[in-house]
């Protein structure tokens, strides 16, 4: 079986990827990161003068001095060396300083847009998360975050600083050794960009194929172990490691091949760099030679180009880290470009909800065009109220509980609450409004406290005690040795079914809804468990407005109406006596399931 992989990502152009991370760097709410990156850059102005005025000019009068034979000059000699040494470490202090006051514009930078992709995340519909891999869309949030502050750094204090020495040392060239050694640097250097531009977009493409590799792997690893049980069933320990194995050997492949052509790019940079040492300091040689130059020309020279050389050896690495960074923050713009499939209606209204009567008045939908899944469905649920909708599967139970949240847009009709249509209404006051316990309820990996408070932000221990009694789990949380912080691992495994539906339950009780879903609530739990808990549903339901789906019969009899879905139509309605009457779907449900009843009874004993 061939390794899983994401689709490889559409490269963005250097530019406009670059124009718009400026924001980021720029912030116009943020004057004091502002100031710190003019700050930054004065100290890199500093820093280039002290290097290219300071340090090889005092290097080249000491060499003069001493090669001119004056022993009477061996004072002022010892100041230059000592002023050579002072520039060096002032040019060392000045960097450092850059950096210390530009880390918090880098951290900043990365917080801002690390915060606005995770909002987005959350904005985006149901419908991307269930089919995108939630590992791969945290690796290239991870990716796109991190090379930011490294992008940051290598634009404003390699990139910029490098081209202001070069017209610093230019400008040196030109005025002591004349136009020739000029246009040999500028040639050089042109030469080396184009070299290393050329060679690092081809092990660009190579990288971006390793991404996708690795991404691809790690992606695969986080479903399999999230399906760790599901494995266990099938005894597929080995088919899942052999399936890893193949996206990790074909990740180890690229990643060898990436890291072999990097040799040939240092050594075609090294080339071209000792090509123009070696030009440079041979024509001043031979101006030397005809009395035109100095010793200390020589020195100075290849001071110069010795340090416009370290540089530009990074420039490869600068290039390609930049080129990285497009790619990874490139991935996470398409993240931040991925439309909300469910927004706000302009001029949203938060809803208002009195009595809690919900509607569905002709409410059509589908997942996909041309595959409708509600065809029609009409459903009133008077205030205080419990409607059941039962049915065979795939009729569309599940999707009406997802249709009142609005984690999808209807295909037609509407749905009121209290006479508002939710479609209408801003989406955060829709489901502030609507509590729901899931047939499989996921708990997050923390304590048994946070997931009961995560019913409603900033409530009381009181309150989540509170709400713990009334879903009847609070004694079994005061047995345990750490109480209400007590872990319960990931995705709650630590807990058994019963004990997650109870924390549901209590985080629903918690946020208090007026309108309260039960999504096949009790469905995967034993008889038992089930008959506990359904005494728990029925109380708090007592009051609200209450939408029940159901695949066991027996936990609907008492709802004050039962609706009868079958391929996304209502074929019958009626409470549960008189759908028994009618002899029709219901009635052939009922009795099948009463034979299973009596059929598990019997083998149990």
């Amino acid at each position: 079986m061939p390794p899983m992989t994401e689709p490889t990502r559409i490269e963005r152009p250097l530019i406009p990827t670059l124009r718009r991370f400026l924001p980021y760097l720029w912030p116009a709410d943020a004057p004091m990161l502002r100031l710190r990156i003019v700050v930054a850059l004065l100290l890199v102005l500093a820093s280039k003068l002290v290097q290219v005025y300071g340090a090889p000019f005092a290097l080249q009068g000491a060499i003069d001095g001493m090669g001119a034979g004056d022993r009477s000059a061996t004072t002022l000699i010892l100041l230059l060396v000592i002023g050579y040494a002072a520039a060096r470490f002032g040019s060392v202090v000045f960097d450092n300083l850059r950096n210390a006051v530009f880390e918090r514009v880098g951290q900043e930078a990365t917080r801002r847009l690390a915060a606005a992709v995770f909002r987005h995340l959350h904005r985006l519909s149901l419908r991307f998360h269930l089919e995108r891999r939630t590992g791969a869309v945290t690796k290239v949030v991870e990716r796109g975050t991190k090379s930011i502050d490294t992008m940051l750094y290598f634009l404003l204090f390699n990139i910029a600083p490098t081209v202001l020495e070069l017209g610093l040392v230019l400008g040196i060239f030109w005025t002591k050794f004349g136009p020739g050694l000029v246009v040999g640097t500028v040639v050089m250097v042109a030469a080396y960009i184009v070299f290393t531009r050329i060679v690092t977009d081809w092990r660009a493409a190579l990288r971006a194929r390793m991404n996708d590799l690795d991404t691809g792997a790690v992606a695969h690893a986080v479903d399999s172990l999230l399906n760790f049980e599901t494995v266990k069933y099938f005894g597929a320990e080995e088919r899942e490691a052999k399936r890893y194995d193949e996206g990790i050997a074909a990740y180890a492949n690229a990643a060898v091949i990436s890291e072999n052509s990097l040799a040939w790019l240092n050594i075609g940079q090294a080339l071209i760099t000792n090509l123009m040492m070696a030009g440079g300091m041979a024509l001043v040689v031979w101006g030397w030679s005809e009395g035109r130059y100095t010793a200390g020309n020589v020195v100075l020279v290849s001071t110069l180009l010795s340090q416009l050389f370290r540089p530009l050896d990074l420039l490869g690495m600068v290039y390609r880290t930049i080129r990285q960074g497009v790619i990874d923050m490139g991935a996470m713009f398409d993240l931040i470009d991925t439309p909300s499939e469910v927004v706000d209606a302009p001029g949203a209204s938060p809803l208002v909800v009195g009595a809690g009567h919900v509607r569905f008045e002709d409410v059509r939908f589908g997942y996909d065009d041309g595959q409708p899944i509600l065809k029609g469905i009409d459903l009133d649920i008077p205030a205080g109220h419990t409607l059941a909708v039962v049915g065979p599967s795939g009729a569309g139970k599940s999707t009406l509980a997802r249709l009142m949240y609005r984690f999808y847009d209807l295909t037609g009709g509407r749905i009121t609450i209290d006479g508002q249509d939710i479609a209408g209404v801003t989406q955060d006051s829709l489901r502030a409004a609507i509590g729901i316990v899931p047939q499989d309820t996921v708990l997050f990996n923390d304590t048994i406290g946070y997931n009961i408070a995560y019913g409603r932000e900033g409530a009381g221990q009181d309150e989540i005690e509170r709400a713990a009694r009334g879903a009847s789990i609070a004694e079994f949380i005061e047995r345990q040795p750490l109480g209400y912080e007590t872990r319960v691992g990931e995705r709650g495994l630590k807990l058994s079914g019963g004990e997650k539906q109870r924390v549901a339950i209590a985080r629903t009780l918690l946020k208090n809804p007026p309108i309260l879903i039960l999504d096949e609530a009790t469905s995967a739990l034993d008889s038992r468990t089930e008959a506990e808990i359904q005494a728990t549903l029925e109380d708090i339901g007592r009051g609200r407005s209450t939408i029940v789906i159901a695949h066991r019969l027996s936990t609907v009899v008492d709802a004050d109406e039962i609706v009868v879905l079958e391929a996304g139509r209502v074929v019958e309605r009626g409470s549960h006596a008189a759908l028994l009457r009618q002899d029709g779907l219901y009635a052939e449900m009922w009795n099948r399931q009463a034979q299973e009843r009596e059929e598990g009874a019997l083998a149990a004993e």
